[in-house]
């Protein structure tokens, strides 16, 4: 695998050690705060309803606004919590890992309420969270049978698994760890500049919830109010 890859599965075990409250219960926590609201940011359909309105009912152009705010969000918060550099990286990766889970559940969540989703059933919180894990990984967790489907179907399924809660909580708590806090050291090691480890996790975070945003704009496919 990629260098990046090595170093964040490397470096995992002491993140979690860093970040103690980095676990299944801390993804649900997040994915709650989301939807429902956390300091300065409104509730997630509160906050898709506002762009909606803003588009003249337009659904299609609500969700590319949602989008494009949140890798908006995404960017800023990478940039601050990455410009310290190496000095300051053992520091912020909890951080940037919060702060990421809670801008990129709350994007998916606007897009699933927009879509005629139901933020309060277990089953669309499963999807939005399998969502964050993003295609590829989706894709290669369905095909080695960790997950029974893709976010779509999850929303859908006839019945709500519980014990889905924990397998995608988990799934999403080590995707966070190795995809985003290792790739994010990786870069900054390998430059060793403080402004730009900022500069690099502002476009790499923004970049990771954009495919998010595209990803979910696709899977989670409109569903009738009625």
């Amino acid at each position: 695998m990629s260098v990046k890859s090595n170093v964040g599965k490397r470096l995992a075990p002491r993140i979690t050690s860093l970040a103690p409250d980095l676990t299944t219960s801390f993804v649900r926590e997040a994915l709650n705060r989301a939807i429902l609201g956390a300091g300065p940011l409104p509730a997630a359909a509160k906050a898709a309803d506002k762009q909606l309105a803003e588009q003249k009912g337009d659904v299609g152009k609500a969700v590319h606004e949602v989008i494009e705010n949140h890798v908006r969000y995404a960017g800023a918060q990478g940039f601050v919590t990455n410009i310290g550099g190496l000095v300051t990286a053992a520091l912020t990766i909890p951080t940037n890992i919060t702060g990421l889970a809670l801008i990129q559940c709350r994007m998916v969540a606007g897009i699933a309420h927009l879509r005629g989703y139901d933020l309060q059933d277990p089953r669309v919180r499963n999807a939005i969270l399998t969502c964050i894990l993003g295609e590829d990984s989706v894709n290669s967790l369905v095909k080695k049978k960790k997950l029974p489907a893709p976010p779509m179907a999850l929303a859908t399924a006839p019945a709500h698994d519980p014990d889905l809660d924990r397998i995608i909580s988990a799934e999403v708590a080590s995707e966070l760890i190795t995809k985003v806090a290792g790739k994010r050291l990786a870069m900054t090691v390998g430059r060793r500049v403080p402004v730009v480890g900022g500069v690099v996790g502002a476009g790499a975070d923004g970049y990771a919830t954009w495919r998010i945003g595209r990803y979910a704009d696709r899977e989670l496919l409109p569903r009738s109010t009625r």
